[in-house]
């Protein structure tokens, strides 16, 4: 059955005077990635940029009348689309390259059994063939030659280093274990966190080649001692300090620790 062409590409939630909620509405829930725009006195930030099907940069025009630094909390295609339309962006450095040289060239159909499979113990049901949208950005739009565009980082961050918006700092977290480059960003003064895919309100994925099971209970470990208020998560709804131990509980009996 044809797609159907959208009447908007982006969604927008504004949480407070320095926070927004952005979220692509026709990208299939596996593959819908929270990007947030973070307003600082002298930069902004956007945390995570979608699938790129869309322009991102012209989609926060309204939001953004300062330099602004694009952050990839890990560089899997539906984090960094969009990063290659920012002049300044970051990345772990364990995943600088995978930001510059992307892996992803096959379009937005789902055509790996593997993955299908993979998906499915994980509690992701999808069949071979899916598209990851639900309806196209214009009429002449083609899913089939869609292809992740690379970029070079700007800023090649490591655990401890600190992204200064002039009256907002966040810490980097290297908290791998879903990539080896995962990160967070936690502001101690807010007890605001942006978790990335390391941790978020849904089934969490540890079986891609690149994961590493043993570096993710580890990950999770450092997180249950982090005093957090809210976390903005990767994916899904936002949670509280509560559910953020719960979700960590669940994962650590999952794998019987």
């Amino acid at each position: 059955m044809p797609l159907e062409v959208a009447d908007r590409w982006f969604d927008f939630k504004r949480l407070d005077d320095d926070i927004t909620h952005i979220w692509e509405p026709h990208v299939i829930p596996l593959m819908r990635c929270n990007i947030w725009h973070v307003r600082g006195r002298d930069r902004d930030m956007i945390v995570d940029t979608g699938m790129g099907v869309v322009s991102l940069r012209d989609a926060t025009r309204h939001l953004i009348d300062k330099p602004v630094l694009a952050a990839a909390t890990h560089a899997h295609i539906d984090h960094v689309g969009s990063h290659h339309e920012f002049d300044e962006c970051l990345v772990h450095r364990l995943e600088e390259k995978d930001l510059a040289e992307p892996y992803w060239d096959k379009g937005l159909y789902l055509t790996s059994e593997d993955l299908v499979r993979q998906l499915a113990d994980s509690g992701y049901h999808c069949e071979m063939g899916q598209c990851y949208i639900d309806a196209l950005p214009h009429a002449d739009y083609d899913p089939g030659v869609y292809a992740l565009q690379g970029t070079v980082a700007t800023r090649v961050v490591e655990d401890g280093d600190v992204v200064d918006l002039g009256d907002r700092q966040f810490q980097i977290l290297h908290i791998p274990g879903h990539s080896p480059g995962s990160i967070g960003l936690w502001e101690e003064a807010t007890g605001v966190f942006f978790s990335g895919d390391c941790i978020y309100d849904g089934p969490l994925l540890d079986g891609f080649s690149d994961s590493n099971i043993a570096d993710y209970i580890t990950s999770m470990k450092r997180l249950r001692d982090l005093p957090v208020r809210v976390v903005h998560a990767g994916h899904d709804p936002s949670f509280g300090r509560e559910r953020l131990l719960q979700l960590i509980d669940d994962y650590l009996k999952r794998r019987d620790i």
